[in-house]
């Protein structure tokens, strides 16, 4: 994803689609903020040794001991009153402050009916019919498709698919309706959740945001409750649906007994750019249709039957520097068409918020022996200015799977060769990107539905979900599975073909 000009070849070069090396620089500032979100905990750390203290000395007391405790209260009032008030104060201290589980209870994903499928010729044909792309630039759309990652069964709505094409307010209407609707129809299914149960509504779709809003469109349909807490994001880019549950988790925090309902989502049929611009061209070729619906509850009654609890989220805004603000920005080209144009510094930008989000999480879930030889060999060189090669920790201890948003096929790679994952790792985010294209933020959900139906889900595991979008964000969410996931009791849009999975994606596919 670069920018690309009349002047630029029609494929860039591979060197400026790099992400930066991680193990080049890592700031201090982003270390310390890492771990000072472990030393908020530290209550915890240090209450529960002693805890386990008391309970040995106990333990070893004979009836004769407490005996002698007891005559020794009995005539010491007011120890017994300051202990016990001590001992309410704590508790209640620990109650008060204690974050409510978030509990990921089901989630479905949208599948487009046959009739949407796009394979790249069609595609290539359509876009030739319409009359706006010149040559040159069908051959570039060309390059990209086949360099893409993408394969034949991608979705794209009509308005895109008709020729000529109609994009319009009311078709965006229709198949925004057509992947919200689909996806709650499904969740409500799995869950035989009432609508009217629903306390949180967070919709996110980053540039279709019409008025009545999506969340309202949502309401309206299904009669949700009127004291609903409802909340509608957008321009917030392919992370959005981290932000969304990050949000959620918040105001499950202080609303108990609650279910939070997250939609994400994008739109084509407003957002297909019909010009020239290069820079604004490469997203025709990788966006398509897809929408997911998760369903989150902090009722403890509600863990023996969810699927996971949401341990981290953790979120990095670059939006300061002006490089990473302008990165990604929707405008006109020269002829007054708007688009998305993807600047050539995306993919630098892209990694240095990507290097800052994990350096802030690695301390809150890599294994302790990866935290210190991380944290001695980064003191060797910022303060005694050893000459030691930076020390990357292995996050492959601390996840056992990963959910990487499926952007695009050179982001893949450069996660692949930075993180030192393994092609196993990478499969799910490979697998959606080629099956579904990039659906944005609901990309995420796709490649965990896909890991379930592969039947890699064991109870304990732990998946590291992390999306980057506009702005520019970086965002981390890290989930537990409470229980093992039966792949054939699972429906998702995988089960009917998830045999033919994984598949040999070449370098280049030819069209």
């Amino acid at each position: 994803m670069t920018e690309t000009t009349e002047k630029t070849p029609l494929v860039p070069s591979s060197s400026s689609r790099n992400l930066p090396d991680f193990k080049k620089s890592v700031k201090l500032k982003y270390v310390k903020l890492g771990y000072h979100y472990l030393i908020t905990h530290g209550m915890y750390l240090f209450l529960s040794p002693l805890l386990v203290v008391i309970a040995a000395q106990i333990s070893t007391f004979s009836m004769q001991d407490i005996h002698d405790l007891w005559n020794q209260l009995r005539f010491n009032l007011v120890s017994v009153i300051v202990c016990s008030t001590l001992l309410v104060f704590l508790s209640t201290l620990y109650f008060l402050t204690r974050p409510r589980p978030v509990y990921l209870v089901n989630f479905s994903c949208y599948k487009p009916e046959d009739a949407r499928k796009c394979p790249r010729q069609i595609f290539m044909e359509r876009s030739g019919l319409t009359g706006c792309f010149t040559e040159e630039n069908l051959e570039f759309q060309r390059k990209i498709l086949e360099r893409s990652g993408l394969g034949e069964s991608t979705y794209l709505p009509p308005a895109v698919l008709r020729v000529p094409p109609n994009p319009c307010m009311a078709e965006a209407r229709k198949e925004a309706e057509t992947v919200m609707f689909g996806a709650l129809d499904e969740l409500f299914a799995k869950t035989k959740l009432k609508p009217k149960d629903v306390g949180i509504l967070v919709v996110n779709c980053s540039l279709f945001n019409p008025t009545p809003s999506l969340s309202a469109m949502v309401i309206n349909h299904y009669k949700l409750r009127g004291n609903i807490i409802s909340y509608n994001l957008g321009g917030m880019g392919c992370s959005a649906g981290l932000i969304s549950i990050d949000l959620a988790k918040d105001l499950l925090q202080v609303h108990p007994n609650s279910y939070a309902l997250v939609i994400s989502m994008e739109n084509i049929t407003l957002n297909w750019y019909f010009g020239n611009d290069r820079s604004m061209l490469v997203s025709n070729c990788l966006f398509r249709m897809g929408g997911a619906a998760i369903l989150l509850s902090n009722k403890r009654s509600d863990r023996r039957r969810s699927k996971y609890q949401l341990v981290h989220t953790v979120r990095t805004n670059k939006g300061a520097d002006d490089k990473s603000f302008s990165c990604v920005t929707q405008q006109e080209d020269s002829t007054g068409r708007v688009g998305v144009s993807l600047s050539k510094e995306l993919m630098a930008v892209a990694g240095d918020a990507l290097k800052t989000n994990i350096t802030t999480l690695g301390p809150l879930v890599l294994p302790m022996s990866e935290q210190l030889l991380f944290f001695v060999t980064l003191v060797g060189r910022k303060l005694f200015k050893m000459k030691i090669k930076p020390y990357i920790p292995d996050f492959k201890l601390a996840f056992e799977h990963f959910c990487i948003h499926a952007g695009g096929r050179a982001v893949l790679d450069e996660l692949e060769k930075n993180l030192q994952l393994s092609d196993w790792h990478m499969e799910p985010s490979r697998m959606t990107l080629y099956r579904f294209g990039n659906t944005s933020s609901s990309s995420l959900w796709y490649e965990l539905a896909y890991t379930e139906t592969k039947g890699r889900i064991k109870k304990g595991d732990r998946t590291w979900q992390i999306a980057f979008g506009s702005g520019f964000k970086c965002n981390s969410a890290v989930w537990k599975a409470l229980r093992t996931i039966n792949p054939a009791k699972e429906k998702n849009p995988w089960v009917d073909e998830i045999d033919h999975f994984p598949v040999i994606v070449p370098k280049v596919a030819r069209i």
